[in-house]
């Protein structure tokens, strides 16, 4: 496992792509997903530059926190969340990527107003409708998004998706363009207190191509700890 080297070519594939999108590298965020991943392997990541981490089961994520604290990585929830884990989140990740309901985007403004904080989320969507995944269809997103305006204790970042496994990443450029387009629709709204500006899709087999398609976050872990 050579993690610089990974990082390496991984950081050129997302400079590549992100040039054809009319950006750069620095306005894509890297997410390391850390599941299953060791914390003296994810110390690695830290000192090999990747600041981010998402984790995606709770109960996993507590001791990894507390075990990583110099340096201190930016942690992100990328997972289905329950309402009742909600307060042993709250005042430790930046954003939660995977609001799809009213009940726990609810509980998220209410934990976060108890700590003090406002919580950036994103709103998750099933873009492809598979059964075996959690999010919004893209029809309820915009009227989901209307219904969040009254929670001063979030805010609505933008969307998320986890498209479908393919082994040719060219079969989901269609869906990534179809975030992209549900994201302007949703952004041109101009709504109270949201200002829709990212977009969490990709990752290690696909990202190049969500970048492509206005990705500005990409969620990577296989392709990093190979």
């Amino acid at each position: 496992m050579n993690i610089s080297k990974n990082l390496q070519e991984i950081n050129t594939a997302i400079s590549a792509a992100a040039i054809k999108s009319g950006r750069t590298l620095e306005d894509i965020q890297l997410i390391g997903v850390t599941k299953t991943i060791a914390p003296e392997d994810m110390q690695q990541l830290l000192l090999a530059g990747v600041k981010n981490f998402g984790e995606s089961r709770v109960q996993e994520f507590l001791p990894k926190y507390e075990a990583l604290q110099q340096p201190k990585p930016t942690w992100h929830f990328i997972g289905h969340l329950q309402r009742n884990k909600v307060k042993f989140i709250i005042d430790k990740v930046a954003m939660v990527h995977s609001v799809d309901s009213l009940a726990l985007a609810q509980e998220i403004d209410k934990r976060a107003g108890s700590a003090g904080i406002v919580m950036d989320i994103l709103i998750e969507i099933n873009i492809a409708s598979e059964e075996s995944k959690h999010g919004l269809s893209p029809d309820q997103a915009l009227p989901f998004v209307k219904e969040l305006t009254g929670l001063s204790n979030i805010r609505v970042k933008g969307l998320m998706c986890i498209a479908p496994f393919v082994s040719n990443a060219e079969d989901n450029r269609p869906n990534f363009r179809k975030m992209r387009d549900l994201l302007l629709d949703i952004s041109v709204s101009n709504m109270h207190n949201h200002n829709l500006t990212e977009l969490s899709m990709g990752m290690s087999g696909d990202y190049a191509v969500a970048i492509e398609e206005g990705a500005t976050i990409v969620r990577i872990g296989t392709a990093l700890v190979k």
